[in-house]
């Protein structure tokens, strides 16, 4: 007799595969599958929240059923002394893991959920005894040391975690929306959870994150979604989490603030650093805990001094107060964001290569989308239906997605390239719901032959000097239709910019 029967093999190496896999990719159904034969329930589903409430995979009562049965049974044998090859054993050993899991999946997801609507922080947690009795209960047997049940426990809490925030705020059933979700929880654990188990949930604040993707694609969805997903120890003494995981998410939108703010906002200045610092004040990277996240939205809007300043936190996890010699310690992430292309603004000599490749470790690009409708033409219809969940409610959203999705094609029509991406969709269904149309932002644009009758004028030297700023400036700006971009390729300010294409020009992407 051995530890798993022949018949049973299978199933157990199913049930310890799906520990290990992505949640997110197609193996989670092959192994589901493979675990429950006849029994599975085909669903055809890409794994997201299309509602106010979780749509869960219909087949995991059977899978907890059938994996409290496989576990119960081999521990019996282990308890009996049947041998049991080192395959066997490691095979169990997934299949427990696979079991606490479940068992403890809708603790954890209410222990979440209370976290984020402020009801959470670092409280005692009353369920973690029986969890640890549990531990000991079935990986007690094995000949190995039994594992820590502070740091299962933790890790099952950050799976639990990332899982909800992953699925919840992460929509769409496009293909590109769902290789998007799998890359951000390989963002979290690795594509190696054992090697992430065993040595690397401590060390992935040394892996600053890059989202690239358009304005409007919600960049910063997915680096909340990293942020509040991050391991966090649970101290067994206190019977609590050592820090709040709703607590750990500081964005900075660079873009918006005054260039001469951006230093100390993120560093932090000493008092009398400069007129106006009448007070100490610490920076975003002196107020991020261990367990936290700064977010640096629009990072390529940083000018090359504080890139430098940036570069040496992401080398030496150290930085200095504006006004103070005494070195300062960061310990927690970096997530940055942009809409640029960076390559682009290297070559130009605007962004340093050498920071670049230091917050590229983890590169995260969003789909657009024109690109999800265009792999998938329902996938349109499918987010104006949740966009309309949350806008005008379950009762009348079905009627609401009908309204403007006929709007849409019947209007705008199906090749509409949304350039303002899911944030334009939604003000879109809210212009539809209001007045019953939405007209499109359109960009400024100059006269057809506004490039070639400026070239003219000079060859011609017909234009003085001030005109010839005049009409470049309103030519740039004609292109771009921001008053920040044309202002940072005149190398003008955007107040000068505005005065120059006049009254009609927007501070706008």
């Amino acid at each position: 007799m051995s530890l798993i029967e022949s018949h049973e093999r299978a199933g157990v190496a199913a049930v310890a595969a799906l520990v290990e896999c992505n949640p997110f990719g197609p193996e989670r159904v092959e192994l589901e599958q493979r675990v429950l034969g006849a029994a599975f329930q085909p669903t055809g589903m890409v794994w997201f929240a299309e509602g106010d409430e979780d749509v869960f995979d219909p087949n995991l009562g059977r899978l907890r059923q059938r994996v409290e049965e496989l576990a119960g049974q081999l521990r019996t044998r282990l308890v009996a002394g049947v041998p049991a090859t080192p395959e066997e054993l490691a095979d169990y050993r997934g299949a427990v893991f696979y079991l606490l899991f479940l068992r403890y999946e809708d603790d954890w997801l209410a222990l979440s959920t209370a976290s984020e609507n402020g009801r959470g922080g670092a409280k005692p947690v009353g369920f973690y005894e029986r969890f640890a009795a549990d531990v000991v209960h079935f990986l007690g047997p094995l000949p190995d040391p039994t594992p820590d049940p502070a740091h299962l426990f933790a890790l099952g809490f950050q799976v639990r975690r990332a899982f909800h925030h992953i699925f919840r705020k992460i929509f769409g059933a496009a293909a590109p929306a769902a290789r998007l979700r799998a890359s951000v929880w390989h963002s979290i654990f690795t594509r190696d959870p054992a090697r992430y188990r065993a040595a690397f949930y401590d060390r992935m604040a040394d892996f600053p994150t890059l989202i690239t993707g358009e304005s409007g694609t919600g960049k910063e969805l997915v680096a909340r979604a990293i942020a509040l997903s991050q391991y966090i120890p649970f101290d067994p003494s206190t019977q609590s989490f050592v820090a709040d995981p709703a607590a750990g998410f500081s964005a900075v939108n660079l873009a918006a603030l005054n260039p001469a703010l951006i230093e100390s906002e993120l560093f932090g200045h000493r008092r009398g650093a400069f007129t106006g610092a009448i007070d100490d004040h610490a920076g975003w990277f002196e107020r991020c805990s261990r367990y936290g996240a700064v977010f640096l939205d629009e990072i390529g809007e940083l000018d090359a001094a504080i890139q430098v300043k940036l570069l040496r936190v992401l080398q030496d996890r150290e930085f200095h107060r504006i006004g103070d010699a005494e070195p300062r310690r960061f310990a927690g992430r970096v997530i940055a964001a942009t809409n640029r292309h960076l390559e682009q603004e290297i070559a130009a000599g605007r962004f340093r290569d050498d920071l670049y490749y230091r917050i590229c470790a983890n590169l995260i690009h969003m789909p657009t989308l024109r690109e999800q409708v265009a792999a998938d033409p329902d996938h349109l219809r499918n987010l104006l239906l949740i966009i309309a969940r949350r806008v005008a409610g379950p009762a009348e959203a079905e009627r609401v997605a009908d309204d403007v999705h006929r709007y849409v094609v019947t209007q705008l029509g199906v090749q509409y390239q949304w350039p303002g991406n899911i944030r334009e969709l939604e003000q879109c269904l809210r212009n539809v719901v209001i007045h019953g149309e939405y007209r499109p932002r359109r960009v400024p644009s100059a006269e057809p032959d506004a490039a070639g009758e400026l070239a003219g004028s000079l060859r011609r030297g017909a234009l003085t000097a001030d005109a010839l700023v005049q009409r470049y400036a309103a030519l740039v700006y004609a292109h771009t239709g921001s008053l920040q971009e044309t202002a940072r390729r005149l190398g003008l300010d955007w107040r000068t910019v505005r005065k120059l294409v006049g009254p009609g020009g927007r501070n706008g992407e």
